[in-house]
């Protein structure tokens, strides 16, 4: 049998089965909007779809509800588990990238203080919702979520930097 194909969805879904199992498609959705959605865009329909396609090569295991909503619970497989751990291991990333429409509109000679009274509070309401969270979250959090809240906090700060300077904040 081939290794089938695994996209980073597949490893959000993975990973999030891990932290949450047994979980629903569902639970998987809450938990990706409190957490994995503020760093990387991922349309909710793709965990249902993602849950079968993975149960379906052997990654996940499903069970149904028998009774009441006949809910789907996932939890990882032993292959599913293993391939997730390959994937954490492997210190390869590909380069990230900055999708912002923002930044876009600056280089093609948009109105920067314009853009930037926009920008400014959403950048600032960013930062203190991640910051909250922190807070709220103490030393529970571990460590690979609380690193990636911290990156977070760190680039809206940026933002928020650069934004106010384009409005003499700075």
């Amino acid at each position: 049998m081939s290794t089938p194909r695994l996209t980073t969805t597949s490893f959000i879904v993975l990973g999030l089965v891990e932290q949450c199992e047994p979980a629903t498609p569902y639970d998987l959705k809450r938990v990706a909007q409190l957490s994995v959605v503020n760093f990387w865009t991922l349309p909710h329909t793709q965990l249902y779809t993602e849950c079968d396609r993975l149960a379906d090569v052997g990654y996940l295991d499903e069970e149904r509800e028998e009774h009441g909503r006949r809910r789907r619970l996932f939890r990882l497989t032993d292959s599913g588990r293993e391939a997730l751990e390959a994937w954490r291991a492997d210190p390869v990333v590909e380069e990230g990238s900055v999708r912002d429409a923002s930044l876009l509109k600056l280089f093609l000679g948009g109105d920067p203080e314009a853009i930037a009274r926009e920008q400014l509070p959403m950048h600032r309401q960013s930062l203190t919702t991640y910051e909250a969270l922190a807070e709220a979250s103490g030393p529970l959090t571990p460590g690979g979520p609380r690193r990636a809240l911290q990156a977070g906090i760190e680039i809206e700060r940026a933002y928020v930097h650069f934004w106010g300077s384009l409005l003499g904040e700075a």
